[in-house]
């Protein structure tokens, strides 16, 4: 198991990053959340898990050790693969995402893709507890949006935005109308997490 990766990230996107260790490259999946925060990074240290199938392994990486805890929580339940976690951790902040399952709030999580009502009961039912014997309902905050520096004009950011959208697993038609919706209504958006997380949360409204 490899616990983490440190060296130089030598490509970035929304929703992987390779990252070169002596002088190997890995390709690591990642969430909003952490693209966020390496944005501007060209050296990082980045908390992986590791999913082995009996056709592909893949790395899934996390800022911190927070993230990466909230991940193996989530595919744990029956019926939360690794790509839907990912789109749960980028849809909400791991602290939103403890308040939710806390308070049992099955509404809030139901509204994320690949998130039905039943999948929202079941991840209460298997973490409520869990979390709760962790502790980490101590100091529970929902913080405010992180802001993010510029990163390009809109043909750029709708583009990698597309890309991003559909490797989480929604259609080019639905990606581009919910891009060019959210375009029309905050035109003033220039970084492409931004216009994600705005995408994101009209699509699960």
């Amino acid at each position: 198991m490899i616990g983490y990766l440190s060296g130089d990230i030598t490509l970035k996107t929304p929703t992987y990053i390779y990252v070169e260790c002596q002088g190997v490259g890995y390709h690591v999946h990642i969430s909003l959340y952490t693209y966020s925060k390496i944005e501007g990074l060209s050296k990082a240290r980045i908390f992986t898990h590791m999913q082995v199938r009996e056709d592909d392994i893949s790395l899934y990486g996390f800022f911190d050790e927070m993230e990466r805890s909230m991940f193996v929580h989530l595919i744990s339940v029956s019926g939360v693969g690794t790509n839907t976690a990912r789109v749960i951790l980028s849809s909400m902040s791991v602290e939103e995402i403890r308040y939710a399952i806390i308070q049992e709030n099955e509404a809030l999580l139901s509204k994320i893709k690949g998130i039905g009502p039943k999948t929202a009961k079941r991840i209460i039912l298997d973490l409520k507890d869990k979390l709760m014997k962790q502790g980490l309902t101590e100091g529970l905050v929902v913080e405010p949006g992180t802001e993010f520096k510029p990163v390009g004009g809109h043909a750029a950011i709708k583009d990698e935005a597309l890309s991003a959208l559909q490797t989480l697993g929604y259609t080019k038609a639905i990606a581009e109308k919910q891009i060019l919706q959210v375009l029309k209504v905050k035109p003033e958006i220039s970084q492409v997490e931004e216009l994600l997380k705005h995408v994101l949360k009209q699509i699960n409204s």
